[in-house]
């Protein structure tokens, strides 16, 4: 059986396991859990003496929420409009028929799916699918998206239904997924500085990597150029609050201009990103914080936690490229 590409260290059958919701055999109790975290919806076994065993593992983090779920069954859902959110599915084995309107879906693990229009679904859940369920708020989507255009959206923003999962763009966005879920499936609580990193991050890549209704004009090259006093104001702002959560869209709202200018004038002028930056800054943060503290005085976990970095594997390997030694060398001198 083929199975979903997922590059994580957590099996994408086994992500989010102590974040279960929903473990049951009554397909009543299946469809109140489904409008729970979604909307309304029709559930229907389409094999009467078939069982059905449903299990719905999910974690909401303001306006996304992160999910694992299987009917245990030959299921058809007709869920409501979504008129909120946009749902991605990413099947890890099995596979969906997905239709609405003239449109015919078929999800499998190298094919994922967004049910994002206003028009009626109808889903065929086959037995033995297991998917990756991502939800994001519509109002998040249009503030990335306005922003980054630097004015209002004329229409709503729809996603193309299709996410080839195996492509270039696709296997950038499994591999931000697949930490994504490896961060997330850990039960600990997160300060509020990650909250808006993880919608940025992954809302950032879903406009850069899936097609949709504005792609061809967030993605044109930039004609104006930027003046470096701009930028600096940027780099200001930066230092003054990497304390706090800030992303991209707080960066170019702080300064008036569209992300996408903010993109351009720090490619041109700096070479890199203004993410990249903010890391920069965070990570020379937590170096002199770990040259004040000493031994026994606090851990290279607390500081690398307050300054927003939750992954220590990554910050650890990030911390020693940069500075020529470990975190923990650092506070043992």
């Amino acid at each position: 059986m083929e199975h979903l590409a997922f590059l994580s260290a957590t099996p994408p059958d086994a992500v989010l396991s102590r974040f279960e919701v929903c473990s049951t055999q009554d397909l009543d109790e299946a469809r109140r859990w489904g409008e729970r975290i979604f909307c309304q919806n029709r559930l229907r076994r389409l094999d009467a003496r078939g069982a059905v065993d449903t299990r719905i593992y999910y974690r909401r983090l303001g306006a996304i929420g992160i999910g694992r779920m299987s009917y245990g069954g030959d299921i058809t859902i007709e869920p409501g409009v979504m008129e909120e959110f946009a749902l991605i599915q990413m099947p890890i084995r099995g596979q969906e028929m997905i239709e609405y309107g003239n449109h015919r879906v078929h999800s499998t693990p190298r094919l994922g799916s967004i049910l994002n229009t206003h028009s009626p679904y109808k889903i065929h859940h086959c037995l033995g699918t297991e998917k990756l369920i991502i939800r994001v708020d519509r109002s998040l989507l249009e503030r990335h998206c306005q922003q980054h255009l630097g004015r209002t959206l004329r229409k709503e923003i729809e996603f193309q239904p299709e996410m080839p999962l195996d492509s270039r763009q696709g296997q950038s966005w499994m591999r931000m997924v697949g930490w994504i879920y490896d961060s997330l499936s850990v039960d600990e609580e997160l300060p509020p500085l990650l909250y808006a990193q993880y919608e940025s991050m992954l809302v950032n890549m879903l406009l850069a990597c899936q097609p949709h209704t504005y792609s061809a004009e967030l993605f044109e090259d930039e004609k104006t150029s930027i003046a470096p006093a701009f930028v600096k104001r940027v780099e200001r702002f930066i230092e003054e609050h990497a304390h706090e959560p800030i992303t991209i869209v707080d960066m170019a709202e702080h300064v008036g201009v569209s992300s996408r200018s903010l993109f351009t004038g720090f490619r041109r002028f700096r070479i890199t990103s203004p993410m990249l930056h903010l890391k920069e800054v965070r990570l020379r943060s937590v170096n002199e914080e770990l040259k004040r503290q000493g031994p026994g005085t606090t851990t290279v976990t607390a500081v690398a936690f307050r300054w927003g970095f939750s992954h220590l594997g990554h910050f650890t390997t990030d911390y020693k490229r940069r500075f020529g030694e470990s975190p923990s060398e650092t506070l043992a001198r």
